[in-house]
C-alpha cells in the first residue's frame, strides 16, 4: 500500500475549514474584505477556496485509481459517489425546517457547490482512468481555449457577447434558459452549467499534481513550485484578454488558482513529507471527513438561520448576544463568530478521526 502523503490531507482539511469560515460569518453586513468574494472580475483569498477543493479532488483521484484494475465496480463506485454528492447538494438547496420540509418547487436551486463537486469528480475520474497523462494535458488545454472562444466570440440572441453580468453573457444566458428560477440569482449562478466545463480542468490540474507526487521524481516540491509559478504567470497574462472571474470560472481563473494551489501544496509537502515537520494535525483530521464537515456546517447553518428567536434567527441571536460588543468592531465580531464555528467543526473532525470514523460520500 502506498504511504500516505500528509501534505495532501493537510491541504484538503485546511481548504474545507477555510470554506466553513468564509461561509459562516457572524453577519454578512460586516466582513473583512479578504473573506468576501470579488464583486466580479479579479479575485480575493476567498475565491481560491472552492477551486482549491476541486484541485485536491483531482489529486485524490490519482491516489484512488492509479495502478488499479478498472472494471464494472470502479465505474459503479464513481457513479454512486457522484449521485450522493449531487443528492446532498440538492437536499441542502431544498430543505426547510417547517412542514413539508421542502421549498416550493420554483424556489429550489438546482446548481450548487456539492453538485459541482459531484459532476467534476465524475468527469475527472472517467478521464483519468481512460486516458494517459499526455492526452489529459491536451484535453485540459482544449477545454480552456474552447471556453475562452465560446465566452468571447459566440453572440447571444444576436448581440455580441460580454463578460460582464448581463443578459448577453453566454454563461448567464444559458443558466437562465436551462434553470430558470432554479438559479442562485435571477440572472446567473456561480456554479452554473457552462462554467462547470473549465472547473473540470481545475480537477485535471490537480490530477497532474497527484501524478508528480506519486512519481519517482526527485525534488517534487521544486517541480510543483515551478508549475505553480508558471500557471500564475500564464493566468495573469491571460487575464488581460479573458479576465480572472470566479463566477464565470474563466480559463485565467483556473490557471491562477491552480498556480496558488501548487505553490501552497509544494510548501506543505516540503515541510511535512520531506523535512518531516509535525504540524497541521487539525487540518488532517478535517481532511479525513471533508465532505461530512462541509455538509454538516452548511446544513446546521441553514437550520440556525431558519429558527426564529424574537425578531431574528438563532444564528443572529447568538451572534448579537455573545459576539457583539462596543469595544470591538463588527468585522472582528463577525470573524470571531466564524472562527468559533470552525473550532467546533475542527473538534468534531478530531473526535471522528480518533474514533476512526471515516464517512465516505
Amino acid at each position: 500500500m502506498r504511504e500516505r502523503i500528509l501534505s495532501v490531507d493537510i491541504f484538503r482539511g485546511a481548504t474545507i475549514l477555510l470554506m466553513v469560515l468564509v461561509n459562516t460569518p457572524g453577519t454578512w453586513s460586516n466582513v473583512y474584505a479578504p473573506f468576501l468574494h470579488a464583486d466580479w472580475h479579479g479575485y480575493t483569498p476567498t475565491d481560491l477556496v472552492f477551486p482549491f477543493f476541486l484541485f485536491i479532488v483531482g489529486t485524490s483521484i490519482v491516489f484512488s485509481y492509479q495502478n488499479r484494475e478498472v472494471g464494472y465496480d470502479t465505474y459503479k463506485k464513481i457513479i454512486i459517489r457522484t449521485l450522493k454528492l449531487i443528492g446532498l447538494g440538492l437536499f441542502l438547496g431544498a430543505f426547510l425546517i417547517r412542514f413539508p420540509f421542502i421549498k416550493d418547487w420554483e424556489s429550489i436551486r438546482f446548481p450548487g457547490v456539492l453538485q459541482r463537486i459531484g459532476v467534476v469528480f465524475f468527469f475527472a475520474s472517467l478521464l483519468f482512468i481512460n486516458f494517459k497523462w499526455k492526452t489529459l494535458i491536451g484535453i485540459a488545454i482544449t477545454l480552456l481555449i474552447l471556453y475562452w472562444i465560446l465566452m468571447t466570440l459566440v453572440p447571444v440572441d444576436g448581440v455580441a457577447s460580454t463578460l460582464e453580468r448581463a443578459p448577453n453573457n453566454l454563461a448567464n444566458w444559458l443558466d437562465v434558459k436551462v434553470f430558470g428560477s432554479h438559479n442562485y440569482k435571477p440572472d446567473y449562478d456561480p456554479e452554473g452549467l457552462l462554467s462547470t466545463v473549465p472547473s473540470i480542468v481545475s480537477s485535471l490540474l490537480g490530477i497532474f499534481t497527484g501524478l508528480i507526487l506519486t512519481s519517482k521524481q526527485e525534488k517534487k516540491a521544486t517541480i510543483l513550485m515551478g508549475i505553480g509559478g508558471s500557471f500564475l504567470i500564464i493566468g495573469h497574462v491571460w487575464d488581460l484578454v479573458f479576465p480572472i472571474n470566479k463566477a464565470l470560472w474563466t480559463s485565467s481563473f483556473v490557471l491562477v488558482t491552480a498556480g496558488w494551489a501548487n505553490l501552497i501544496l509544494a510548501l506543505i509537502y516540503y515541510l511535512t513529507d520531506v523535512r518531516k515537520m509535525e504540524f497541521g494535525s487539525i487540518f488532517r483530521y478535517a481532511g479525513a471527513n471533508a465532505i461530512v464537515v462541509y455538509f454538516l456546517s452548511s446544513f446546521i447553518a441553514k437550520v440556525m438561520g431558519q429558527i426564529k428567536v424574537g425578531d431574528t434567527s438563532l444564528h443572529g441571536w447568538l451572534f448579537q448576544t455573545i459576539y457583539v460588543h462596543d469595544t470591538i468592531s463588527m468585522e472582528l465580531s463577525s470573524l470571531l463568530y466564524g472562527l468559533t464555528v470552525v473550532a467546533f467543526y475542527g473538534l468534531l473532525a478530531f473526535v471522528l478521526y480518533k474514533k476512526k470514523i471515516f464517512i465516505k460520500v
